[in-house]
């Protein structure tokens, strides 16, 4: 038997609440199936399964805060018989008896897709339905409670979402101007507490535990600027590349030159990573910050980056971020260039050992042939643990990141 426990989403979490399950005691589950949601401060989170076989018995029902590491299911792996149950774990964090949706927060409210039941029973019932049809319904503006399902189970699927959406469509008079898409609403100020709440503590941890070092360097950015806006004009519109792309695959190729900076805290041991996935500094509405990853960076072209690159930036700010995410990267990327900042030093995101940061491109003088001429430059800093590395080793990094975009067709 496997044991499917809550996981660690980030070194600033301590316990999380079951949103959803959706698949049922008896289902066949495979490896990277999405079979769960849980809600952290930092919103509701995707959660893979990594084994495939058949989920035996659930032990967390919905609605219940648990702490990292607690036994949530237990999956019956392929070629495995059935064992005798298990008894649901005890629960160790106090929560609150359950509330009805309108007094969840707003982001909790959009992913919970199901009736209040009766007010003498305050619970919620959750509506079959896929992360993908709820999430199509949100954009959509339709009600999961008024769309029969006609999927397995009368589970709601995205063909009912779209015909409910095309029958309202339909009802709504010519005079009326009805918008396709709603606004993304910000998180309710509770979870935008609740998150910085999250974040300052990571922090203070990190300040607290990691002894920091920090270098800057600062990068002739022409040649990678004229590469790309001869590329650019190559392309669709859809498909034109953003700067930000060569600066993440610059630093995952110069991890491969320096590995130690690639690596996580594991217990008391430090673990160099052979994958490099980028933890990218994301900004979220209402104020906040996330960083999933961008997996197997080193593997990827610059196109097939951009692509992750857009879908990472789009689900984490509207919903639908996976756990493996939030729980791989093996180093954070941050760029405050799009704010005007010319330079940030970041604080270190535990696990992790290193933070990369890049500012603003200016236009500055520069030497070229002996002669000063305008430069467009890009500055670039690293904030290193100091028990894994050490100066040398932060300025070959740099130093491999500026020779690297000094060659962006390379990339």
């Amino acid at each position: 038997m496997a044991d499917f426990v809550m996981p660690s989403l980030g070194a600033d979490m301590e316990a999380g609440t079951l949103v959803a399950w959706h698949k049922n005691a008896g289902q066949a589950v495979r490896r990277g199936d999405i079979i769960a949601e849980v809600e952290t401060d930092k919103g509701i989170i995707d959660i893979e399964v990594f084994t495939s076989g058949i989920l035996e018995q659930i032990l967390v029902p919905v609605g219940e805060k648990v702490p990292v590491g607690t036994l949530l299911a237990r999956i019956r792996e392929e070629g495995q018989t059935a064992e005798e149950k298990v008894a649901a774990p005890a629960i160790s964090v106090d929560r609150e008896p359950p509330k009805a949706p309108a007094a969840l927060p707003a982001v909790a409210a959009e992913k919970i897709a199901g009736p209040a039941a009766s007010s003498t029973s305050g619970d919620v019932t959750r509506l079959p339905m896929s992360p993908s049809a709820r999430r199509l319904a949100r954009e959509l503006g339709v009600d999961p409670h008024t769309v029969p399902g006609t999927g397995p189970g009368s589970a709601i699927t995205r063909e009912d979402i779209q015909r409910a959406a095309a029958a309202s469509t339909a009802k709504t008079p010519p005079s009326v101007s009805q918008p396709s898409v709603p606004k993304p609403q910000p998180p309710s100020a509770d979870q935008a507490s609740r998150m910085r709440a999250a974040i300052a503590a990571a922090m203070a941890r990190s300040k607290r535990e990691i002894p920091h070092y920090y270098l800057q360097t600062t990068i002739d950015f022409h040649a990678a600027e004229t590469w790309l806006a001869e590329e650019n004009l190559k392309r669709p519109m859809t498909e034109r590349l953003l700067y930000g792309v060569l600066l993440l695959k610059a630093v995952a190729l110069a991890l491969q030159e320096v590995p130690d900076l690639n690596a996580v805290w594991e217990g008391d041991r430090v673990q160099v990573k052979e994958a490099v996935h980028l933890g990218v500094a994301i900004s979220v509405r209402g104020g906040g910050l996330i960083a999933p990853a961008l997996h197997n960076a080193t593997e990827k072209n610059i196109d097939q980056l951009m692509r992750e690159f857009r879908d990472l930036v789009r689900r984490a700010r509207s919903g639908g971020l996976r756990s493996s995410e939030l729980t791989d990267p093996t180093i954070t990327v941050t760029s405050l260039g799009e704010q005007g900042v010319e330079a940030v030093y970041g604080i270190i995101y535990p696990p992790q050992v290193a933070l990369v940061g890049f500012g603003k491109i200016v236009t500055r003088p520069w030497s070229v042939n002996n002669a000063i001429v305008p430069r467009s430059v890009i500055t670039a800093t690293l904030s290193a643990d100091h028990r894994v590395s050490d100066g040398h080793r932060g300025g070959l990094f740099l130093s491999a990141v500026d020779r690297l975009l000094q060659e962006p067709d390379k990339l």
